[in-house]
């Protein structure tokens, strides 16, 4: 289904970036290269001098005669096996070629063309959307095309541009094809991509004012936009960048420990569901924290009164991660309740929104998200359902004034004379210092497409995992975990599985629906996850998982997937 804006009836300006075809189009125009500036020659075979540069000749003064060259005599050549002399001057260095300043566009645009005929040539030679073989025939290729990786001479910016891309492209996992749904893996947006190119040709760093002026302006107000959608009713609500969910998880749990600390508490309590992301673990163990308590789910989702149960037998500060959308099957927990019971205990609330959070752009799928203002911090992720290049966390808090154990001085970067002369203070603004400027590609999808126009994408993929669903469900071959659907992700597996399972075992039929994943990889035609979930039995088995973040999928597209999986055989 294609839309058109109402003011111009042209393509929408949502189309994705499809390497298989002409997605970096939209980056650079495929006009010839600039002609190189010839200065005029004079007579005398010097350029001419500018008007500025020109002596004014004085009319009381003979005017002088420029020396006659002295004629050189004639020495032989030096044999060949005779000691050179010293020169007195280095060897000329290859010319730069920088991306920015006035002349950076000029170098840029001839190298673009020859990425772009990469990228075309590269996805054609793949021409799916995964490299057919397997691990083994994908690096076997690569190496001898890079070989060597550090050679002793260059061989110029066209030929290393041109092979390298075509053989990245030609091994790439390509997430605009429809046909690659296994992971919350995006393919991101034309515009989104050219605007990363606009930011890393300038190049800002976000650690200091003086490396970024614009982009510091720049971020601040997106994140705040940002920050006021996940907490419309906080007089100061405020968000950071960070590199995705990981992070954002990371430095939530931080910022949770610095209140516990600051308020005479040791430590913080985490405590989160078995659906939790992994990397809620992780942050525990990096911080220090006690190992989190870990409260059951019933059908992916958060049991309220388990939630109350743990509560209840906690001590000290504690800090409750719900999730909305969890990364095997796009289920978002209880929000409302689970706000609720924390209040009651105590304690605070972070929600994991990486994958749910764009819901939010959408006044029909909005609702889903109802009890998120109540939590203290919030994980977002527009490298997920946002269609940004990677990297685009975010982490939203419901106070600014919550992001203040993050403040740290270093003279070099941020001296309290210049902050207090008014010069911005990003130090506090991460856990990281060096740091690209995403929020940049952030703000010109934002302006591009506005809240209307990403809540139609939003709306897109979550209509396309309703279609997956009732297509698996007419599919004779295939069979869908029951219950409610994911966010936009739907797990099934093929019937000949569950017939294999009440022969041989349940290992048998999950291992049939392993190897039909592997054999899909293998052959290049399908890239589909795979996750463990209950059945209507009360069993835990193995699923396949589409994960649909293309906003231009056809259900021709979803029906043509569904048969792909239904006749691979192991």
């Amino acid at each position: 289904m294609r839309h058109t804006p109402p003011e111009t009836g042209a393509p929408h300006w949502f189309v994705c970036l499809h390497t298989s075809t002409k997605g970096l189009l939209h980056v650079a125009r495929r006009l010839p290269p600039p002609a190189p500036h010839r200065p005029r020659r004079t007579t005398t075979g010097r350029p001419p001098r500018h008007a500025a540069e020109r002596r004014p000749r004085n009319p009381g003064r003979p005017r002088a005669r420029a020396p006659r060259a002295r004629k050189r005599p004639h020495r032989a050549p030096a044999p060949a096996n005779a000691p050179t002399e010293p020169s007195d001057t280095a060897p000329t260095p290859p010319p730069a070629g920088l991306a920015g300043g006035t002349h950076g566009p000029t170098a840029l645009e001839p190298l673009l063309h020859t990425v772009l005929d990469a990228l075309r040539t590269g996805s054609h030679a793949r021409s799916g959307p995964l490299p057919a073989g397997g691990p083994k025939i994908v690096t076997d290729r690569l190496r001898t095309t890079l070989d060597p990786a550090l050679p002793e001479h260059g061989t110029g910016s066209h030929e290393a541009l041109r092979t390298l891309v075509h053989a990245l492209a030609e091994g790439a996992a390509d997430p605009a094809d429809p046909h690659c749904a296994a992971h919350l893996h995006c393919p991101p947006l034309a515009v989104a991509v050219a605007a990363d190119l606009a930011a890393t040709a300038l190049n800002p760093s976000m650690d200091s004012w003086d490396q970024a002026p614009a982009a510091t302006a720049l971020e601040t107000g997106i994140t705040r936009a940002l920050a006021a959608l996940v907490h419309p009713r906080s007089p100061q609500p405020d968000a950071l960048v960070t590199s995705g969910g990981t992070e954002s998880n990371l430095v939530a749990l931080l910022l949770a420990r610095e209140r516990a600390r600051a308020a005479g508490a040791r430590t913080v309590q985490v405590v989160c569901g078995t659906n939790a992301h992994h990397s809620i673990h992780r942050a525990a163990w990096l911080l220090g924290l006690p190992t989190p308590v870990t409260v059951a789910c019933h059908a992916g989702r958060v049991i309220p009164a388990a939630l109350d149960r743990a509560l209840a037998t906690t001590a000290g500060p504690a800090l409750v991660i719900a999730t909305a959308g969890t990364t095997d099957e796009g289920l978002i927990d209880p929000l409302p309740q689970l706000a609720r019971i924390a209040t009651t205990y105590g304690a605070e609330l972070h929600i994991d929104a990486a994958y749910g959070g764009p819901l939010l752009f959408s006044d029909t799928l909005r609702h889903r998200l109802d009890g998120i203002d109540n939590a203290i911090s919030v994980t977002l992720d527009l490298h997920k359902l946002g269609w940004q290049p990677v990297a685009a966390g975010l982490l939203a808090v419901r106070d600014t004034t919550e992001l203040e154990p993050l403040t740290h001085q270093t003279d070099y970067l941020n001296a309290d004379d210049d902050t207090e002369a008014g010069l911005p203070d990003l130090l506090g603004r991460s856990i990281r210092t060096t740091r690209r400027p995403d929020a940049f590609k952030i703000a010109v999808t934002l302006r591009a497409l506005g809240r209307t126009g990403l809540a139609q994408l939003v709306e897109h993929c979550v209509t396309s995992a309703e279609q997956l669903a009732a297509i698996t469900d007419r599919h004779p071959a295939l069979r869908r975990r029951p219950g409610p659907i994911g966010i936009s992700t739907v797990l099934l597996r093929p019937t000949a599985a569950d017939e294999l399972a009440a022969i041989e075992g349940e290992e048998a039929g999950d291992a049939h629906v392993a190897d039909v994943r592997r054999r899909l990889l293998t052959a290049g035609r399908a890239v589909i996850g795979r996750a463990r979930a209950q059945d209507t039995d009360g069993r835990v088995r193995l699923w396949l998982k589409a994960t649909l973040l293309h906003p231009d999928t056809r259900t021709t597209d979803l029906e043509a997937l569904a048969d792909t999986i239904a006749h691979t055989t192991p």
